[in-house]
C-alpha cells in the first residue's frame, strides 16, 4: 500500500520547517512593477510565503491581509513585518485556500506563484480572488510559464496565458486586461546557476 498524499498544510509546513527562508526582504519584480504607481488601499496576499511582497506594500501605505496554509510561514511573516515597524499594517493567518477563502473586498488582490505539488484547487481560488477585487481594483496571477533546469516539475505541461485567463472563467466584460503574456526573466538557482525562464502574468482591472 503507498502512503497517502499529504495534505498541503503538512507538505509546506514541512517545507519550511526544513529550512527554507524565502525572506529577501525585496517585492515580486512583477508585482512591483503593477503596485508602484497604485494609490495604497487594501491588499490581499495568496499564498504570502514570509511576506516579502506583503511587508513592501505595508511600506508604501498598503493595509495587507496576507495568507499562507503553513503555520511557520505565517510566523515569519508576522515577526518580518514587526521588524519593519508596519505591523498595524499588516494581518497575517494561517489558511488552507482548499477549504475557506478571506471575507471582505480589496483594491489589490494578488497570487505570486500559487502552484503546489499537491492538491489545490487553483481555478476556484483564482475565481473567489476575482470575486473578491472591488470595482476599480486590480487582480495579479503570476505562475510559472516554463521550468529552471534545477526545478522539481520537469514534466510539467505549461498553459499558454489565454488558457489560465480561461480556466478562471470570468466574464471578461466586467474586467480590462492591463497585460496578459509570457515575459521571460533570468533566475539564478543553486550554485549560482543561471537560466532563462518565462512567467505566466495577468493583471485585470475590476470595471
Amino acid at each position: 500500500m503507498t502512503d497517502p498524499q499529504p495534505t498541503a498544510q503538512q507538505f509546506w509546513e514541512t517545507h519550511y520547517q526544513k529550512g527554507a527562508r524565502p525572506w529577501t526582504g525585496r517585492p515580486n519584480a512583477v508585482l512591483r512593477q503593477f503596485a508602484e504607481s497604485l494609490s495604497a488601499g487594501t491588499a490581499l496576499d495568496l499564498g504570502c510565503s514570509e511576506g516579502n511582497t506583503a511587508v513592501w506594500l505595508a511600506r508604501r501605505g498598503w493595509q495587507v491581509t496576507g495568507v499562507d496554509v503553513s503555520a511557520t510561514a505565517v510566523e515569519r511573516a508576522t515577526a518580518h513585518a514587526a521588524d519593519a515597524g508596519v505591523s498595524d499594517l499588516t494581518t497575517f493567518e494561517r489558511r488552507d485556500l482548499n477549504q475557506s477563502f478571506p471575507e471582505g473586498r480589496f483594491g489589490l488582490v494578488y497570487a505570486l506563484y500559487l502552484e503546489s505539488p499537491v492538491a489545490l484547487q487553483r481555478g476556484q481560488i483564482l475565481r473567489a480572488a476575482a470575486a473578491a477585487v472591488f470595482p476599480g481594483g486590480l487582480l495579479v496571477v503570476v505562475q510559472h510559464g516554463s521550468a529552471a533546469p534545477w526545478s522539481w516539475n520537469q514534466d510539467a505541461k505549461f498553459p499558454e496565458p489565454e488558457a489560465v485567463l480561461e480556466s478562471i472563467g470570468l466574464d471578461l466584460s466586467e474586467w480590462h486586461i492591463n497585460f496578459l503574456g509570457s515575459p521571460e526573466r533570468e533566475l539564478t538557482g543553486p550554485g549560482n546557476m543561471t537560466a532563462t525562464v518565462k512567467d505566466i502574468v495577468l493583471a485585470l482591472r475590476k470595471k
